[in-house]
């Protein structure tokens, strides 16, 4: 249990990274609408989810047979 702790733990600080990049990023280039910069911070969940979904991701990836 303690060590799914730390896998989910891990991947939400991946997607808070990606999000608050990709946020980050259009902030600092002008964009500053609310509904744009929400947009983005939901658009950046798909690489850390293609990241968990991948079976050979060791660090926490969906467990292959």
């Amino acid at each position: 249990m303690l060590n799914m702790n730390a896998q989910l733990k891990a991947a939400g600080l991946s997607y808070l990274r990606a999000a608050v990049s990709c946020v980050g990023a259009l902030y600092l280039s002008g964009i500053t609408e609310p509904k744009v910069l929400a947009n983005a911070f939901i658009a950046a969940l798909v690489a850390p989810l293609m990241k968990a979904l991948q079976p050979s991701e060791k660090q926490y990836g969906v467990k292959g047979k």
